[in-house]
């Protein structure tokens, strides 16, 4: 029979045929995908005519064509949806792809050929997107080793795929831990807990087939057990449980996986003449250098936190005044700061929660797009890759735009965190291709599922990250969407979670799940006025695990980095009851492949822009200003990687941001 694979998908949109996949399909298809890209490639790099664009840049944006369907299933699936044969392939395949990049980039005569290009880009008559394109390309294959001959370029080959190796054991082990630790509760441990954190624990229950409630490693379990329960000592037990996945010894701790990549990213980096990896790596990206990043971060650092250890002394009263002797302790923060939360702004997330439904908060993004890009979403019927994800066509004046999937609930198979990924990015060189975009979630599932205010952000979050992807227009697939400067690639993200907080927004969709009713304006208006509570904290559990992250690669390789973690963290003084977001042996950001290594300042660079960027909304008095929405469009959604990041916001916005909207947003101008 026919692999599903490999056939050509015929059905509505041409999407992947799920229904007919099975896990033994994936492992054929590859080989098959892999020798198809070889024999392209191959073909190109012999081709006795002399470079051109098309026989060489858009015949690469071809020759890999099959690989990128079957990896753009295969990938998803295995981050959403693992299964023992799919976490198997993937340690399988993880050298196997590396070392097929590999051969790419450092193929000699293909090399000679976009170098030829590069020095003659003058004479060429390219158009302004097919000169970043074939730059973008130069610069790649550069600093993939493409110039590296003899024993350099063999060393660089078996990194490449060392790499590839552990980022893959990093991820398994993390989805183990999460997937392994569960502890059951009993009724008096639910003492205290909102009925929605109750309804949770008991659906957890019944997932991993116990008898009762449960508590996991999921983060929209975990938090708001974290914030209501009385129960101190199951308090500490679940926080250092959460802060310990990865680093629990044997098969899955991660920490000599860690060691062995920041070592092996130092050795790539000076094999390519760097002083160091994040110099290599930040080489491209808005920041362009260690320095720079180290500056911003450390501008938000000091009224951060200042105003975390103003916080600190107050939830250590509220807790002596309970008769708990001692220091505040990271377990006891979410705690008290929520109990001071309902003390000084009359705000208690139990009673948000009916009016943020999930489908609610769905429509409230689906609107949103609609009123800024006149987008429209029409549900579509499965199955899909799994009985929990639902998909919508996305059109805009009956046009066809994009397949948009959201699979929103934490399950086992799940890695954890929220993500968006396209498995099936826009292009236009082979005619019209339109993309099929994912939002992955791991919200806690009920009936209906209600949703934290944090959880509501994700949502927007994620789909702003889609739009970007849905919106994409441009002709080569290599610039399409998110490919663009890690920095940049937050900024439509980030600035989405705004119109969460417009009001007309949270007037029409915030509504009860079960009389309909509006949210009351009074409650509406505690929300907004608790926008930037507890910002102190949030903005240094952030801060330390952006700044061990980069001072781990600006400088040799720690041989220890728990060592170098807590050196770094004594060094800024991260207060006693606060801890990094992402300790080292669970930051997949930065572990679980190149993405965010010496990148993970990003989410703050970014915010930057997007602070500024919503404020072109505001200045007009219209969240959904129609020209402003059209250049935002034109210049940042659309575009792609097809210009500069920098040249893109200057488009849109006239001029490059401060430091103040963000300091603004977050509260802490004050003190700054």
């Amino acid at each position: 029979m026919t692999n599903p694979l490999l056939a050509d998908w015929t059905g509505p949109f041409a999407l992947p045929p799920f229904a007919a996949l099975k896990d033994e399909d994936f492992g054929p298809a590859f080989d098959a995908a892999l020798a198809q890209a070889r024999a392209n490639i191959a073909a190109i790099a012999a081709n006795p005519e002399a470079p051109s664009f098309a026989n060489t840049i858009e015949a690469m944006e071809r020759a890999e064509a099959l690989l990128d369907r079957v990896s753009g299933v295969f990938y998803n699936l295995a981050g959403a949806d693992s299964t023992p044969a799919r976490e198997a392939l993937m340690r399988d395949l993880a050298p196997k792809m590396a070392a097929f990049a590999s051969e790419v980039t450092m193929n000699g005569p293909l090399y000679a050929r976009i170098a030829t290009l590069w020095d003659t880009r003058e004479s060429l008559g390219l158009s302004p997107e097919q000169a970043r394109v074939l730059e973008l390309y130069h610069q790649m294959f550069v600093r993939s080793g493409a110039g590296l001959k003899g024993a350099a370029a063999t060393r660089m080959a078996e990194i490449k795929e060392r790499l590839a190796v552990l980022s893959t054991a990093f991820s398994q082990n993390l989805l183990a831990d999460e997937r392994d630790w569960f502890r059951p509760l009993a009724e008096a441990d639910l003492e205290g807990l909102p009925e929605f954190v109750v309804a949770a624990a008991r659906a957890a229950g019944e997932e991993r087939g116990q008898p009762g409630p449960v508590l996991t490693l999921n983060r929209s379990l975990i938090v708001p057990f974290l914030q209501f329960s009385p129960r101190r000592e199951l308090r500490e037990i679940a926080y250092e449980a959460w802060v310990a996945r990865g680093a629990n010894g044997g098969a899955s701790d991660n920490r000599a996986n860690a060691a062995e990549i920041l070592a092996l990213r130092e050795e790539r980096a000076k094999l390519l003449g760097y002083a160091n990896f994040a110099a290599y790596k930040l080489e491209t990206e808005m920041a362009k250098s260690p320095d720079q990043v180290r500056a911003l971060l450390m501008r938000v650092w000091a009224p951060a936190k200042a105003k975390a250890e103003a916080d600190a002394a107050k939830l250590t009263q509220m807790m002596h005044a309970d008769g708990i002797n001692g220091d505040l302790e990271a377990w006891d923060w979410r705690y008290y700061s929520e109990k001071r939360r309902v003390a000084e702004h009359d705000f208690d997330e139990a009673a948000l929660k009916p009016y943020l439904s999930l489908d609610a908060m769905i429509g409230a993004a689906f609107d949103t797009a609609q009123r800024l890009f006149g987008l429209e979403f029409r549900p579509l019927e499965g199955p899909f890759y799994h009985p929990d994800v639902r998909g919508w066509e996305v059109t805009r004046k009956g046009r066809h735009i994009a397949v948009f999937f959201g699979d929103y609930f934490a399950r086992g198979s799940k890695r954890s965190g929220a993500w968006c990924s396209a498995m099936r990015s826009q292009s236009r060189l082979a005619g019209e291709v339109a993309p099929i975009v994912v939002n992955v979630c791991n919200f806690t599932k009920g009936a209906p599922a209600l949703l934290s205010y944090d959880d509501a952000r994700t949502l927007f979050h994620e789909f702003g990250h889609a739009l970007h992807q849905m919106l994409s227009n441009v002709t080569y697939q290599f610039i399409s969407g998110t490919s663009v400067a890690r920095d940049f690639v937050e900024l439509p993200s980030q600035l989405y979670e705004h119109w969460l907080e417009v009001p007309e927004v949270l007037e029409r969709h915030a509504r009860h799940y079960e009389t309909g009713a509006p949210m009351p304006a009074a409650l509406r208006e505690k929300l907004l006025a608790a926008s930037t509570y507890d910002q102190g904290f949030a903005t240094v559990e952030y801060i330390a695990s952006a700044l061990v992250d980069l001072e781990f690669h600006d400088g040799p390789a720690p041989q220890d980095p728990m060592a170098k973690q807590a050196e770094i963290l004594a060094a800024i003084g991260l207060p006693k009851a606060i801890r990094m977001r992402h300790a080292t042996p669970h930051f997949a950001h930065v572990f679980s492949g190149d993405g965010y290594s010496a990148g993970y300042y990003s989410y703050m660079w970014s915010e930057v822009m997007d602070a500024d960027a919503f404020a072109a909304f505001e200045e007009t008095g219209d969240a959904f200003n129609p020209e402003v929405a059209q250049k935002l469009e034109e210049f940042i959604l659309s575009a792609g990687g097809s210009r500069p990041a920098d040249e893109l916001y200057t488009a849109f916005r006239g001029k490059m941001p401060g430091v103040e909207a963000l300091l603004r947003g977050r509260g802490l101008l004050e003190e700054a």
